[in-house]
């Protein structure tokens, strides 16, 4: 009777036991939360996002949407790190708007085979040297500036032949760039062997038949550009300013904001179809400022204003078409009171997120007064948002970008992101 007894609850004990694990497994099942993301690019096994807590991974499955697609993700776990997510499911939530986003899955290909010397060069604008073969293939260089000094007094065909010699130098193609504003910057105008009349500043082509005249000198100007092997104008000057006295005056249209929006809109349309591309600056808007070759330059005009009156233009040519914005390194208070807009990620944040740019930033140059008293502005600018650096001393930008991402400030995932946009601008403009 005992044994019979004992048993009974052992069966009890058993079935109890079960019917609890039963109920027990239903409580614990694996929670899931959603993510929302932007896809910067991918690797072997992962996809990289971005949203405004920052840079995140997950394993890739099956996402397979082009770079710079918003997506929502489903992931299973506990929302504490998106490291960890594992995707059940997504959805689409807005489709890439990039300028250059048909091309990033040819320039992810390109990238993968690239050293970390390869793209730390594409990062760099230099400033031509008479050696520039021997530093395009030593420094992996992506684009070179030439000056007025390196057209005087040479034939048209031995600037051809000097940038063509610079091209079959790179192994990938360069950014052959220069500052043709017209006015007081032309580059060529002390060259009659190539252009027999200097190029007429903007106020002065406004004067002559407004912006028709505009118009026509850009195709003009592009032409003559694109025959000497040029393919990248660092202008037009979009900065708003009316009066005579301030520094860049004379490099603007002289007009107020409403004008200035339709000059931007005119250089960018203008400029398609040309294989010339062009350049808005100077990010945020210089104004009155004072000049930033020499020192420091602030501003502390406000917010509103600067809403108002200053981005505007920019916006316009971003609209029409901008594929490159240049960012100054004058200190806009009201924004970054600390930095100079071109090493500040609060002004590139107006930039992208404000006023929706995904071609590429280029800071103005690195050598300028405006920041002889700041260390490492090389791997700051990159950080801030900048995809291509102005430099004259490249060997110094080189070295520190390669040493911040040895020391880690700066990661090779960072360079990765910003070399693919840079390789699909190029494909975007049949250099590659």
């Amino acid at each position: 009777m005992k044994k019979l007894l004992l048993l009974l609850i052992l069966i009890g004990i058993g079935l109890f036991s079960y019917r609890y694990l039963k109920d027990n497994e239903k409580e614990v099942t694996i929670p899931t939360y959603n993510v929302s993301g932007t896809i910067l690019s991918y690797d072997d096994n992962y996809v990289n996002l971005t949203n405004e807590d920052g840079n995140f991974k997950v394993k890739k499955n099956n996402i397979k949407e082009n770079i710079g697609t918003e997506i929502m993700l489903t992931c299973k776990g506990i929302k504490e790190e998106e490291q960890k997510c594992e995707v059940t499911e997504y959805k689409v939530l807005k489709e890439n708007e990039d300028l250059f986003s048909d091309y990033y899955d040819e320039a992810q290909e390109m990238l993968k085979k690239m050293t970390l010397d390869e793209k730390i060069g594409q990062l760099l604008l230099v400033r031509y040297y008479d050696n520039m073969n021997d530093i395009i293939i030593d420094y992996h260089i992506g684009g070179v500036i030439y000056f007025e000094k390196d057209f005087k007094n040479k034939t048209k065909e031995a600037v051809i032949e000097m940038i063509k010699g610079n091209q079959e130098a790179s192994a990938i193609p360069l950014l052959t760039a220069i500052d043709e504003e017209g006015g007081k910057v032309s580059r060529l105008s002390s060259n009659k062997n190539i252009v027999s009349t200097p190029f007429l500043s903007p106020q002065d082509l406004y004067k002559k038949n407004g912006f028709t005249a505009i118009e026509e000198d850009v195709k003009n100007k592009s032409a003559v550009l694109n025959e000497l092997g040029l393919n990248l104008n660092l202008a037009p000057v979009v900065d708003v300013s009316t009066n005579p006295k301030d520094y860049i005056y004379n490099r603007t249209l002289g007009l107020d904001t409403n004008s200035t929006m339709i000059y931007a809109e005119t250089v960018i349309k203008a400029s398609k179809d040309t294989n010339v591309s062009y350049t808005l600056k100077h990010f945020p808007g210089y104004g009155n400022n004072l000049d930033t070759h020499v020192s420091s330059s602030i501003s502390n005009k406000s917010l509103e204003d600067i809403m108002t009156y200053d981005l505007p233009p920019f916006k316009s040519g971003i609209e029409a078409g901008a594929e490159a914005v240049m960012v100054s390194h004058n200190i806009i208070t009201s924004i970054d009171k600390d930095n100079p807009s071109s090493l500040s990620k609060n002004i590139h944040d107006l930039l992208k997120n404000n006023l929706n740019f995904t071609g590429i930033t280029i800071t103005d140059d690195l050598s300028m007064g405006a920041l002889k008293n700041i260390g490492n502005v090389d791997v700051k600018s990159l950080l801030a948002g900048n995809d291509i650096l102005i430099t004259s001393d490249y060997k110094t930008s080189f070295n520190n970008i390669k040493l911040g991402v040895e020391n880690n400030i700066i990661t090779e995932d960072n360079i990765n992101d910003i070399v693919m946009k840079i390789l699909a601008w190029k494909y975007y403009k049949k250099l590659l």
